[in-house]
Order: C-alpha cells, then structure tokens, then sequence
C-alpha cells in the first residue's frame, strides 16, 4: 500500500515530547537509524527530544544513541563518521519541572535549528508521553504560535491508549482537536505498521481466489488470536488500571477486525481505505443486554504456575496489582457483524498474556462443501482455512484437502504456506520505521482516525461496564502457560475449539501439552 520507495521526504524537524522516556531509546532512535541507513531520512533533518529531564546535546546523544544498548549491535561495524553524521542530528531542550509551561523558549531553539540546518517549516511532534499530558502540549504549542501551518506543516503524532472509554476518548479528541486539525493528528497504532497486517488487504482486494469467497456465502467464521507467553511484566502499575481488553483489543485487534469486515475502498488514498475502515466497526453488532454479554464474552487471569522448572508468579501477586484485582489478562469475545456481507457471521476474538507461546493470527475457516462426497480423515480438519500470521514468522497459510496415497479416496489437509522471511533480499521494515516514515511523508492510511478511535470505544464501553457492574459475571483463572481458561471452548459453539497455534506458521497445533 502507499508510495514506493522513491518517494520524496520533505526537509523536517521531528520534536519528541518525553524524550528522556524508555520509546524514544528503544522504538524511536532505532527506527530513525534504521531509516537513515536505508537512506529514508530528508537530506536536511534533525531531532530535537523535550522532555523535564535536566540534559545537555551530548548527554541526550550518548543516552539515544551513541551509548544505547538498543543500538549497540547496529553500530559494531559502522564507521565513526558514520555514526556521528547520525547522532549529530539530535539536540535537546529541557522544558524544567513540568509540560505545563510557556513553550516561548521550544519556540526559539526550533526557530534557530530550522535556520542552522534548513530544515524549512515542516515539524512533527510526537508525544511519548502519557496521554494525560497530550491536551496540555497542543495548547502549549497552539499558544506559541507552533501549530500554524502558514510556513510548512505541522503534525502531531500521538501514542495509544486514546482514551480510556467512549466518553474520554471523546475528551482527548476534542482537546487535541481544539488545537489541530483532524488530518493533521496522526494517532500511531504499532500493529498497523506490521507488514502482514498490511498485506490482508492486498491478499484480499487483488487476488480473484479470495475477493469472490470474502463473505457469507463461504467463510463459516473468523477467529483471531493474540496471545503473549509474557506476563505483565513492570507494567503492574498500568495494566491493573486497563487491562486485555483496554490494552489490545479496542485498538490493536478491532484494527485488524476492520481490515478484514471492510469493503473495498475506492482507491488505495488513505481517507478512502480510513472511510471503510470506520464503515466496518460502525457495522459491528454491539451486546447490550446483560445475556448477551454473558454468553459471548468471557475473562480470566493467570494464575501461578511452574513454567519449564520455574516458578511463574500469578497475576495478583505481581508487582503493583491489586491483590484482589478483577482486572483480566485473558478476554474472549464473539460477535457478529450487522451488514449485507457478514450476516450471521460469527467473529471471535481472544487477547492474552502468559500463553504457551507469542504469536498473533487471523483464521478465516471457509464452510465446508454442501455436498460431501470423499470421506474424511478427520472431524476437526474438515474446512479449509486461511491463516493470516502477524507475528512472529509473518507469512499466510493456505489448508486444502489432498488424497491420501493408496486405494479409496481419503482426505488429508495439506498446507501451501508463504512466510515473508522468504523473500531473501527484502528489508521488511519495522513498525516504528514503517509508521514515522508515512508521518513525515503525510500518509495517513496507517493511522486511526477519531471516528474510527470512537467506534471501536462504542463497541467495547458495553463489554467494560457489564464486567465492572453486570449480576453473575465471572472472574475465571487459568495456570500461566497454558492456552485459557477451561470454558473458553465453550465460546466456540458447535464448532470445536480454537485453533492453538504453534510457534511455526506451519506447526499444526493440537491441544497444547504442559510438560
């Protein structure tokens, strides 16, 4: 999707609001460096981090870059020139104790950056900083004249959560609103970067075997998993107040919902490919009565457990959980999709941490032909799927029926499979790569919009409130490492149970055995 590689990149500044935090060194500066060495970056660029840390120019340099342990293997081989032509790009600017200051001062160091190294109006911020703070830096900003755009663009680039419910992501929309226009506000989801995600609209809108089959008429129903073998690790403190719902679902899996319900776009213009988007999560059914909630939604926690010899700690009794949290780290929910080409169409869709295994895919099951004619090898294996891999191993899956060799006509399924590892001589570009990239050249196609942020809120705001004040409503447990709770097949009426993936696109998953 989007332009080829030889598209232009405007001369840019690119400011980083909490420019101190763990992002910007682990995520920001890397994919900024990968960009540089493939040659991406404007031929006049600099980066200049913000945050209340008391640094000079040098320290910041040696903090992000040239002493930082998620750069140390890429710079090994590079010349020091090299190395400096990069890390001479990057300034600092302490704003004091806090965000809430005039940025008069941010004004003049942008000012003489833009004339020292020429790099004319255009100017990104991006806000690595919790959204609690986002309203006040664009009113800062918009108060010291630094969101016009009569020289040069300005963009804002902001990090999820939007929002913690309808009703906040309301709030910050409007506040940031206040200050910049809708098209100039990029909101980065990393998943959209993700090149398979990307890929389910080619795999879908341009080969005649899919496009004919995507609806009713032959899939039998959708299944996405995203599963996480780590537990909350030091993120106690903010996942007990959020949660896998919050965390991943809203944003990262009703993103990949979208790909999948949409129409076709007009064309590939980013507002064309956003206006469908928001079309499909408009379309999704939303529960609303307290049976409905019960019988399709399902959440539970990890429990302690020992994990290849070792003690797993349960999710209550990690660092900054309430001991007696209701907070899930495993959700499952099935819904349907009220339009002309998902009609009854089931979806189900699971997030959770301390799986057997990290892996994110999509399953479409296509129904199972009318008239069967060759026995079978198996019940469960019956339809043939297609396996859309997000991570790892990125790649798609094909699973068609072949003859068992020998007499009769028995069937087995075989797996016609491409992984993008493959593709020996192509770069696959990382998400933060991939997304600032898109920023600085002004395509939106992989950022939400608000109206996509709010539907997908309007979808889960129900599913949160029923959990938090709904009669009857079950906490469920399942020991770290295995996949779920016991009931979470229960979900999946009439059809089985989910499809547990192994680590290789190509492993065929049974149940998962716990040594």
């Amino acid at each position: 999707m989007g332009q080829s590689k030889m598209k232009k990149t405007d001369n840019q500044i690119l400011v980083i609001f909490g420019a101190s935090g763990d992002l910007t060194a682990r995520k920001l500066v890397p994919a900024l460096f990968n960009l540089y060495l493939a040659r991406q970056l404007p031929e006049n660029f600099v980066v200049l981090g913000a945050s209340r840390s008391d640094m000079t120019d040098e320290e910041f340099r040696r903090r992000v870059v040239l002493e930082s342990s998620y750069l140390k293997n890429k710079l090994e081989d590079l010349k020091d020139n090299y190395i400096t032509n990069f890390s001479d790009r990057f300034f600092y600017e302490d704003l004091g104790g806090d965000y809430d200051v005039d940025y008069s001062r941010l004004r003049k160091r942008i000012e003489s950056l833009k004339e020292e190294f020429n790099t004319s109006g255009n100017i990104i911020y991006y806000l690595s900083t919790p959204p609690t703070l986002y309203q006040t830096i664009a009113k800062n900003l918009a108060e010291a004249g630094l969101n016009t755009q009569n020289n040069g663009w300005k963009r804002l680039i902001v990090e999820k959560p939007f929002g913690y419910s309808l009703e906040t992501a309301k709030e910050l929309n409007a506040g940031l609103q206040q200050y910049f226009e809708e098209h100039q506000i990029y909101r980065i989801d990393h998943y959209l970067g993700k090149e398979t995600v990307q890929n389910l609209l080619v795999t879908r809108f341009s080969n005649s075997i899919f496009e004919p089959l995507w609806n009713r008429n032959y899939i039998h129903h959708v299944e996405i998993t995203n599963a996480e073998s780590v537990g909350v690790e030091k993120r106690g403190g903010y996942y007990d107040k959020s949660g896998a719902l919050r965390d991943m679902f809203q944003n990262h899996l009703l993103q990949i919902v979208s790909l999948i319900v949409m129409e076709p776009p007009i064309s590939d213009a980013p507002e064309h490919i956003r206006n469908e988007k928001v079309k499909a999560l408009k379309s999704l059914r939303i529960m609303k009565d307290d049976k409905t909630l019960h019988d399709n939604t399902i959440r539970a926690q990890y429990m302690a457990s020992h994990i290849e010899g070792g003690h797993v700690k349960g999710y209550r009794e990690e660092e900054g959980v309430d001991p007696e949290s209701t907070t899930e780290t495993y959700a499952a929910i099935k819904f349907f999709v009220d339009n002309w080409r998902w009609r009854d169409v089931p979806f189900y869709v699971r997030t959770a941490k301390r799986m057997p295994t990290k892996v994110t895919e999509a399953v479409i099951h296509f129904k199972t032909p009318h008239h069967q004619i060759f026995q079978d090898s198996g019940m469960n294996s019956k339809d043939n799927k297609l396996v859309i891999r997000i991570q790892p191993d990125e790649g798609i899956l094909i699973k068609f029926g072949v003859k068992v060799p020998g007499q009769g006509f028995k069937v087995e399924r075989a797996n016609l499979d491409f992984s993008y590892s493959s593709l020996a001589e192509t770069h696959v570009m990382e998400a933060y790569e991939r997304l600032l990239l898109d920023a600085m050249q002004g395509d939106a196609t992989l950022y939400a919009r608000a109206d996509e942020v709010e539907a997908a809120w309007e979808f889960v705001d129900p599913i949160l409130a029923y959990w938090k004040n709904g009669k009857d409503i079950r906490m469920y447990g399942y020991a770290a490492g295995v996949w779920g709770p016991e009931n979470a097949d229960e979900l999946i009426d009439g059809i089985g149970f989910w499809r547990n993936p192994g680590p290789n696109l190509t492993d065929d998953p049974g149940f998962c055995v716990i040594c």
